[in-house]
Protein backbone atom coordinates (compact mmCIF):
# COMPACT_ATOMS: atom_id res chain seq x y z
CA UNK A 1 0.00 0.00 0.00
CA UNK A 2 1.17 3.40 -1.21
CA UNK A 3 1.66 6.49 1.89
CA UNK A 4 -0.80 9.10 1.03
CA UNK A 5 -0.22 11.34 4.16
CA UNK A 6 3.38 12.12 6.03
CA UNK A 7 3.66 14.10 8.95
CA UNK A 8 7.04 14.84 10.62
CA UNK A 9 7.71 16.83 13.49
CA UNK A 10 4.42 19.04 13.06
CA UNK A 11 4.20 21.68 15.47
CA UNK A 12 1.32 23.80 15.31
CA UNK A 13 -1.59 25.96 16.94
CA UNK A 14 -2.97 29.40 17.30
CA UNK A 15 -1.24 32.64 17.09
CA UNK A 16 2.02 32.35 19.86
CA UNK A 17 0.48 29.61 21.32
CA UNK A 18 1.83 26.01 20.20
CA UNK A 19 -0.83 23.05 20.78
CA UNK A 20 0.45 20.83 18.80
CA UNK A 21 4.49 19.70 19.71
CA UNK A 22 6.40 17.05 17.36
CA UNK A 23 3.75 15.42 15.85
CA UNK A 24 4.87 12.70 13.67
CA UNK A 25 2.20 9.92 11.75
CA UNK A 26 1.83 8.65 8.41
CA UNK A 27 -1.43 7.22 6.62
CA UNK A 28 -1.39 4.77 3.94
CA UNK A 29 -3.92 5.61 0.48
CA UNK A 30 -7.33 4.28 1.34
CA UNK A 31 -6.46 3.96 5.60
CA UNK A 32 -8.62 5.03 7.82
CA UNK A 33 -7.06 6.64 10.87
CA UNK A 34 -9.18 7.25 14.59
CA UNK A 35 -7.47 10.06 16.21
CA UNK A 36 -8.26 9.83 19.76
CA UNK A 37 -8.04 11.73 23.12
CA UNK A 38 -9.86 13.28 26.18
CA UNK A 39 -11.19 16.70 25.48
CA UNK A 40 -8.18 19.45 25.01
CA UNK A 41 -5.51 17.26 24.03
CA UNK A 42 -4.98 18.42 20.09
CA UNK A 43 -7.14 16.53 18.07
CA UNK A 44 -8.81 19.30 16.56
CA UNK A 45 -6.00 21.46 16.26
CA UNK A 46 -4.56 18.30 14.14
CA UNK A 47 -7.45 18.05 11.62
CA UNK A 48 -7.28 22.16 11.48
CA UNK A 49 -3.91 22.19 11.12
CA UNK A 50 -4.00 19.77 8.08
CA UNK A 51 -6.83 21.87 6.54
CA UNK A 52 -4.91 25.08 6.95
CA UNK A 53 -6.93 26.68 9.72
CA UNK A 54 -3.87 26.99 12.26
CA UNK A 55 -0.28 28.55 12.40
CA UNK A 56 2.14 26.37 11.85
CA UNK A 57 5.55 26.30 13.75
CA UNK A 58 7.44 23.82 12.72
CA UNK A 59 7.53 20.68 10.98
CA UNK A 60 6.40 19.45 7.65
CA UNK A 61 2.90 17.85 5.75
CA UNK A 62 3.15 15.83 2.73
CA UNK A 63 -0.03 14.53 0.86
CA UNK A 64 0.73 11.98 -1.96
CA UNK A 65 4.29 13.73 -1.85
CA UNK A 66 3.18 16.96 -2.16
CA UNK A 67 4.05 20.11 0.67
CA UNK A 68 1.04 20.58 2.02
CA UNK A 69 2.14 23.06 4.52
CA UNK A 70 3.55 25.05 2.08
CA UNK A 71 -0.42 26.20 0.57
CA UNK A 72 -3.38 27.99 1.12
CA UNK A 73 -6.63 26.26 2.52
CA UNK A 74 -8.64 26.47 -0.78
CA UNK A 75 -5.21 25.25 -1.69
CA UNK A 76 -5.27 21.89 0.15
CA UNK A 77 -8.83 21.56 -0.44
CA UNK A 78 -7.40 21.04 -4.59
CA UNK A 79 -4.58 19.05 -3.41
CA UNK A 80 -7.16 16.77 -2.09
CA UNK A 81 -8.34 17.42 1.24
CA UNK A 82 -11.99 17.71 2.52
CA UNK A 83 -12.34 19.08 5.55
CA UNK A 84 -15.66 18.43 7.98
CA UNK A 85 -15.06 20.82 11.03
CA UNK A 86 -17.32 20.55 13.85
CA UNK A 87 -19.03 23.97 13.10
CA UNK A 88 -20.11 21.97 9.82
CA UNK A 89 -19.63 25.52 7.81
CA UNK A 90 -22.19 24.81 5.51
CA UNK A 91 -23.61 27.78 3.62
CA UNK A 92 -26.86 28.41 5.96
CA UNK A 93 -28.13 30.86 3.61
CA UNK A 94 -28.37 28.23 0.77
CA UNK A 95 -30.56 25.36 -0.70
CA UNK A 96 -28.80 22.09 0.19
CA UNK A 97 -28.40 21.38 -3.87
CA UNK A 98 -27.14 24.81 -3.61
CA UNK A 99 -24.12 24.09 -1.02
CA UNK A 100 -23.36 20.78 -3.08
CA UNK A 101 -22.90 22.65 -6.55
CA UNK A 102 -21.21 25.27 -5.29
CA UNK A 103 -17.69 23.88 -4.13
CA UNK A 104 -18.45 20.40 -6.40
CA UNK A 105 -15.28 19.07 -8.60
CA UNK A 106 -15.00 16.62 -11.05
CA UNK A 107 -14.45 13.30 -10.03
CA UNK A 108 -16.92 10.74 -8.62
CA UNK A 109 -18.61 12.18 -5.98
CA UNK A 110 -21.52 14.57 -7.22
CA UNK A 111 -24.64 15.89 -5.71
CA UNK A 112 -26.38 12.82 -7.03
CA UNK A 113 -24.62 10.16 -5.49
CA UNK A 114 -24.65 12.20 -2.17
CA UNK A 115 -28.61 11.83 -2.57
CA UNK A 116 -28.23 8.15 -3.16
CA UNK A 117 -26.10 8.03 -0.02
CA UNK A 118 -28.30 10.09 2.65
CA UNK A 119 -31.99 10.11 1.46
CA UNK A 120 -33.08 12.64 3.82
CA UNK A 121 -30.89 15.16 1.47
CA UNK A 122 -32.25 14.47 -1.09
CA UNK A 123 -36.08 14.84 0.20
CA UNK A 124 -34.90 17.96 1.32
CA UNK A 125 -32.70 19.50 -1.63
CA UNK A 126 -34.48 22.91 -1.83
CA UNK A 127 -34.78 23.44 1.31
CA UNK A 128 -32.24 26.25 2.83
CA UNK A 129 -29.54 24.90 5.47
CA UNK A 130 -31.44 27.19 8.04
CA UNK A 131 -34.19 24.89 7.66
CA UNK A 132 -32.53 21.32 8.37
CA UNK A 133 -31.99 19.60 11.86
CA UNK A 134 -28.87 19.09 13.10
CA UNK A 135 -28.35 15.91 11.75
CA UNK A 136 -29.34 16.98 8.63
CA UNK A 137 -26.38 19.37 8.78
CA UNK A 138 -23.69 16.97 9.61
CA UNK A 139 -24.95 14.98 6.40
CA UNK A 140 -25.07 18.45 4.07
CA UNK A 141 -21.23 18.98 5.42
CA UNK A 142 -20.23 15.46 4.72
CA UNK A 143 -21.54 15.40 1.12
CA UNK A 144 -20.05 18.85 0.57
CA UNK A 145 -16.74 17.33 1.36
CA UNK A 146 -17.08 14.55 -0.83
CA UNK A 147 -18.14 16.37 -3.96
CA UNK A 148 -14.87 18.08 -3.66
CA UNK A 149 -13.26 14.64 -4.67
CA UNK A 150 -10.86 14.59 -1.91
CA UNK A 151 -8.03 11.82 -1.40
CA UNK A 152 -7.97 12.56 2.11
CA UNK A 153 -11.18 12.99 4.21
CA UNK A 154 -11.07 14.91 7.84
CA UNK A 155 -13.92 14.13 10.23
CA UNK A 156 -14.07 16.07 13.72
CA UNK A 157 -16.60 14.47 16.10
CA UNK A 158 -18.93 14.05 13.15
CA UNK A 159 -21.50 12.21 15.73
CA UNK A 160 -21.29 14.58 18.33
CA UNK A 161 -24.67 15.75 19.37
CA UNK A 162 -26.64 13.68 17.07
CA UNK A 163 -29.44 11.27 18.06
CA UNK A 164 -28.60 7.64 18.31
CA UNK A 165 -30.34 6.47 14.84
CA UNK A 166 -28.87 9.70 13.04
CA UNK A 167 -25.36 8.21 14.58
CA UNK A 168 -26.05 5.04 13.53
CA UNK A 169 -27.12 6.38 9.66
CA UNK A 170 -23.73 8.58 9.62
CA UNK A 171 -21.50 5.91 10.59
CA UNK A 172 -22.82 3.16 7.71
CA UNK A 173 -22.38 6.48 5.33
CA UNK A 174 -18.85 6.66 6.81
CA UNK A 175 -17.96 2.82 6.50
CA UNK A 176 -19.01 3.40 2.88
CA UNK A 177 -16.89 6.17 2.07
CA UNK A 178 -14.24 4.38 3.77
CA UNK A 179 -14.56 0.16 3.62
CA UNK A 180 -16.51 0.28 0.52
CA UNK A 181 -15.14 3.55 -1.67
CA UNK A 182 -11.71 3.23 -0.04
CA UNK A 183 -11.29 7.27 0.47
CA UNK A 184 -8.74 7.69 3.34
CA UNK A 185 -9.93 9.62 6.22
CA UNK A 186 -8.91 10.73 9.47
CA UNK A 187 -11.84 10.70 12.17
CA UNK A 188 -11.90 12.58 14.85
CA UNK A 189 -14.08 10.86 17.96
CA UNK A 190 -14.90 10.66 21.89
CA UNK A 191 -16.82 7.12 21.21
CA UNK A 192 -13.68 4.89 20.26
CA UNK A 193 -15.27 1.73 19.88
CA UNK A 194 -17.89 3.37 17.15
CA UNK A 195 -14.77 4.46 15.11
CA UNK A 196 -12.31 2.05 15.88
CA UNK A 197 -14.88 -0.81 14.24
CA UNK A 198 -14.08 0.94 10.63
CA UNK A 199 -10.44 1.79 10.97
CA UNK A 200 -7.52 0.66 10.42
CA UNK A 201 -5.22 2.71 12.16
CA UNK A 202 -5.67 4.48 16.17
CA UNK A 203 -3.84 7.25 17.40
CA UNK A 204 -4.00 9.04 21.03
CA UNK A 205 -3.01 12.41 21.61
CA UNK A 206 -2.26 13.55 24.60
CA UNK A 207 -0.79 17.33 25.57
CA UNK A 208 -0.75 17.84 22.09
CA UNK A 209 1.90 14.87 21.59
CA UNK A 210 1.64 11.19 20.33
CA UNK A 211 1.14 8.58 23.31
CA UNK A 212 0.21 5.77 21.85
CA UNK A 213 0.08 4.13 18.47
CA UNK A 214 -1.04 0.97 17.51
CA UNK A 215 -4.02 -0.66 14.91
CA UNK A 216 -7.36 0.46 15.46
CA UNK A 217 -8.40 -3.52 15.91
CA UNK A 218 -5.84 -4.02 18.38
CA UNK A 219 -6.64 -1.15 20.50
CA UNK A 220 -10.28 -1.50 20.48
CA UNK A 221 -9.29 -4.68 22.34
CA UNK A 222 -7.63 -3.30 25.08
CA UNK A 223 -10.34 -1.98 27.54
CA UNK A 224 -7.53 -1.44 29.90
CA UNK A 225 -5.64 0.75 27.43
CA UNK A 226 -8.68 2.92 26.76
CA UNK A 227 -9.45 3.52 29.71
CA UNK A 228 -6.16 4.71 31.07
CA UNK A 229 -5.89 7.17 27.89
CA UNK A 230 -9.03 8.17 27.79
CA UNK A 231 -11.53 7.59 30.35
CA UNK A 232 -13.53 5.13 29.01
CA UNK A 233 -13.99 1.55 29.71
CA UNK A 234 -15.62 -0.60 26.66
Amino acid sequence: MSELLRIENLSAGYGEAVVLHDISLALGQGQTLALLGRNGTGKTTLINTLAGATRQHGGTIALGGLALHKLSPHQRAAAGIGWVPQERNIFKSLTVHENLTAVERPGKWNPQRVYEMFPRLAERKGNLGTQLSGGEQQMLAVGRALVVNPTLLLLDEPLEGLAPIIVEELLRAIRRITRDEGLAAIVVEQHPQAILAISDEAVVLDHGTVVHADHAATLATQPEVLERLLGVKR
